[in-house]
């Protein structure tokens, strides 16, 4: 199938199978390997993705689900170049060890602050738990993502 979809603001034209998934598309065809896999189940959030502003699973989603919309990846995050808020909170926090579980995270926490601006310890927890971290615990996670979200309140975002 012909597929014309936006990724990180970009146009993307390609020929691919209607039950391809998304995650194999940024990773082998885009070269976006920010975006990890996991469990390949949607269990683990590890390929969280935006899709249209929604956090997915882009295990499950497949290249006929795309057509004409848009999906932000890790590293459509910043487009001049520096971190995300959300990353530097993650790294001023030390919410991440080993790095697996971040980018699913961030994107996770990117659709909660998108909708919801001034989320409660609690919203936030409900956001992430889509998302499975084996190192870092939850405690730093949830502090990096209040501390994003008092940090975009104070500069008007």
């Amino acid at each position: 199938m012909k597929l014309s979809f936006y990724v990180n603001n970009r146009l993307v034209q390609l020929e691919t199978d209607p039950d391809r998934r998304l995650l194999d598309i940024l990773r082998e065809d885009l070269s976006l390997t920010g975006t990890k896999e996991g469990c390949a189940e949607g269990e683990c959030g590890a390929c969280t993705v935006l899709l249209d502003g929604e956090a997915v699973h882009s295990c499950l989603t497949l290249a006929v689900q795309l057509e004409g919309r848009h999906v932000v990846t890790i590293e459509g995050l910043s487009e001049t170049g520096e971190l995300d808020i959300l990353q530097k909170a993650f790294v001023e926090e030390i919410a991440i060890q080993c790095g697996f579980c971040t980018t699913g995270m961030i994107m996770s926490a990117k659709a909660l602050l998108l909708k919801n601006p001034t989320p409660t310890e609690e919203e936030i927890r409900v956001a992430l738990s889509g998302n499975i971290c084996r190192c870092s615990g939850y405690v730093q996670i949830v502090r990096a993502v209040d501390r994003a979200a008092r940090e975009l309140r104070e500069v008007g975002v």
